[in-house]
């Protein structure tokens, strides 16, 4: 790495993803707690950012506090509460909004000043879903039956899956595409990779330079794309290194890094020198379609420099052979 300045000097508020980033499950993820109070103690503004409408904010708080990261509400901002709002936007007080979730986003949508229904005869305006675990098929055949007769459709968020301590399991996306396969429409959706929700967060903290740490491609780093602001993807969730070599320029991020700890270290240059990119003493080439390394580093940061490394010449060489990557095995 170089530079003299650390990586969080270049921003002025830090957006966390929580699932895959701060915790997984009910297990936090190494690192993130000091890693957020390192970066408390210099001042910087934090939010966290989840996807995840099931639980009510105040649970979120609560567990946050309990990782030891200490937290009100008005630092936690849901996909249930951008569903809300995006509701409120759309229809006057007081309309009638069918729900396909839990408790805690029937609650967010009333706080918002709308009538809750959980009957689709009652001919809702509109159908909001959430992910729920508990979810009955009776309530994903009212949502349908809803949407059919004229109802919008919003969601909350569309991950498929969501990571937990055990592993990977279907996440709201699951159940928005079950809605999916009967009706002829998309929803409008609240959390990432759509704006509202990452809008939201920097509202509430006035930032106008975030950073946004995530752990998917595909909702975290697509999400900050969208909304115009840098991201840096941690190895401490849902995808790889052999994603980021596949991914599109859309899903790709400004900065990697293990995981929270990064934010307050040197910022992960990467330096082209004709063909060849450098990054910290680690650096990557072509060498007959294949991406390579000079040499295969042993420690874990100096991995994670070469990874950066290979990634940037990967991404001028579209289908090169990255081989390579599967000697660092520091980088999952």
């Amino acid at each position: 790495m170089s530079g003299e300045l650390s990586l969080i000097d270049r921003y002025d508020a830090a957006l966390f993803d929580l699932d895959g980033v701060v915790y997984l499950g009910p297990e936090p993820v190494p690192g993130a707690a000091a890693g957020i109070a390192e970066l408390r103690g210099r001042g910087v503004r934090i939010g966290f950012v989840t996807n995840n409408a099931a639980r009510p904010p105040q649970a979120v708080v609560d567990q946050l506090t309990g990782l030891g990261i200490p937290c009100g509400l008005d630092d936690v901002v849901t996909s249930a509460q951008a569903g809300a709002a995006m509701l409120a936007a759309h229809f006057p007080p007081g309309s009638l909004i069918y729900i396909a979730g839990s408790d805690a986003l029937a609650a967010e949508v009333r706080a918002a000043g709308m009538t809750i229904t959980r009957n689709w005869r009652d001919r809702p305006v509109a159908v909001i879903q959430g992910y729920d675990p508990s979810t009955a098929w009776e309530t994903l055949d009212g949502a349908c039956l809803a949407i059919q007769r004229g109802a919008q459709w919003f969601a909350t968020n569309s991950d498929l899956t969501r990571p937990t301590d055990l592993g990977l399991v279907p996440g709201a996306g699951a159940q928005v595409n079950v809605v999916r396969a009967a009706v002829a429409t998309e929803p409008l959706e609240a959390g990432k990779p759509s704006p509202p929700l990452l809008q939201e967060t920097m509202r509430r903290l006035e930032a106008e330079c975030p950073i946004f740490v995530g752990d998917r491609l595909d909702t975290d780093i697509l999400g900050a794309n969208r909304v115009g602001i840098d991201s840096l993807f941690v190895f401490t969730g849902a995808h790889g290194k052999h994603d980021l070599v596949e991914a599109d320029d859309h899903l790709r991020p400004t900065w990697i890094g293990h995981g929270v700890p990064t934010l307050p270290r040197p910022p992960r240059e990467a330096v082209w020198n004709g063909d060849t990119c450098r990054v910290g003493d680690q650096r990557a080439g072509m060498d007959d379609n294949r991406v390579h390394l000079a040499a295969v580093p042993d420690a874990e940061e100096d991995q994670y420099d070469a990874v950066w490394a290979i990634l940037q010449v990967a991404w001028r060489h579209p289908g090169a052979d990255t081989g390579i990557l599967d000697r660092l095995e520091a980088v999952k």
